[in-house]
């Protein structure tokens, strides 16, 4: 099959395209044929060796899907013809890849494979996050740091559709305006105000109660200083390249919670959770709650130029391959 591969922890410089083995089904799993797969700021750790695992080389990147089944013995659920996306922790920018039937659900008939595709990851992850780690309210003001970007906009949505007040930080008015589009009630134009002036301003001095914190760098700890009693920062990532380090009185006198987010981690520890929230996602993608942007599609032959899309910080909602 075809796949975009990795052969060293070079990076970028180190990917190309060519042929690799069909992958191999085990027992209990399905084998996907690929039609889409979302690119991860992720992907650019895995193949440099910079994230938490490190997988044997030669491998092929990506971790999210959409395909139709090809086989699925021994699997009740799924036949081949159906229609999934999925989560794999490598393989997904290939023509075939594998999943177990915890990691995949149906995708709906008028879903396209490229919006389907941009779900599990970023929608997964915003709603594990603000629905079991910070217990948001429909209440309370949310803080998005990124907001743009594909996990940004779906924390916005997700934030919206749990009722909450969601205030987006962008870069600029491009971004904002896709901010708004996604649903946020307040934008701040941190390139124009300082952030926590923004926010001061976007809550009249009342501060939030729950910050999405997928960026890292100077602004996490400005946003955790703009919580108010019982604030929950929520540790998504660090696309900034910087992981910041909190003083922790900033804990103490505000009685908040710096609470870590790892999707990935989630749905192997707790598979029947999660594949609860995974059709609670889909559902609401289905009705048309969530709506996932895809940006940019790439030809698999031109993968490698999908993450540097993505490494040159482009990327408006999601950037997607298509074997």
């Amino acid at each position: 099959m075809r796949a975009l591969i990795c052969e060293s922890y070079d990076g970028l410089d180190a990917l190309r395209v060519g042929e690799m083995p069909d992958p191999t089904p085990l027992p209990g799993t399905a084998l996907v044929a690929v039609k889409a797969a979302a690119v991860n700021f992720q992907d650019l750790l895995v193949v440099s060796g910079q994230y938490q695992i490190r997988p044997e080389l030669p491998f092929v990147p990506g971790n999210e899907f959409a395909g139709v089944v090809e086989s699925a013995d021994g699997l009740d659920d799924f036949q081949p013809g159906d229609r999934v996306v999925g989560f794999v922790g490598t393989g997904a920018m290939a023509e075939r890849a594998t999943a177990f039937p915890g990691a995949i659900i149906r995708l709906p008939d008028h879903i396209g494979f490229e919006v389907g595709a941009a779900v599990p990851v970023a929608y997964g992850t915003a709603y594990h996050a603000l629905v079991d780690r910070a217990t948001l309210k429909a209440d309370e003001t949310l803080l998005v740091l990124g907001a743009a970007g594909g996990v940004g906009i779906a924390a916005i949505q997700v934030g919206k559709a749990i009722g909450a007040t969601v205030l987006a930080v962008v870069s600029s008015e491009a971004k904002a305006e896709v901010a708004r589009d996604a649903g946020a009630d307040e934008v701040i134009r941190y390139d124009q105000v300082p952030l926590r002036d923004g926010i001061a301003a976007a809550t009249a001095g009342a501060g939030v109660d729950v910050v999405y914190d997928p960026v890292g760098g100077e602004a996490t700890e400005l946003a955790l200083r703009s919580t108010n009693w019982k604030g929950r920062l929520l540790v998504i990532g660090f696309t900034s390249g910087d992981i910041p380090q909190i003083p922790l009185n900033l804990t103490l006198v505000k009685g908040n919670a710096v609470v870590g987010v790892f999707w990935g981690r989630f749905n192997i520890e707790e598979p029947a959770r999660s594949a609860a929230n995974n059709q609670i996602v889909m559902d609401w993608v289905a009705n048309g709650t969530l709506q996932p942007l895809v940006q940019k599609t790439f030809s698999l032959e031109d993968a490698v130029d999908a993450l540097r899309w993505v490494a040159g910080r482009k990327v408006v909602g999601r950037v997607v391959v298509t074997p």
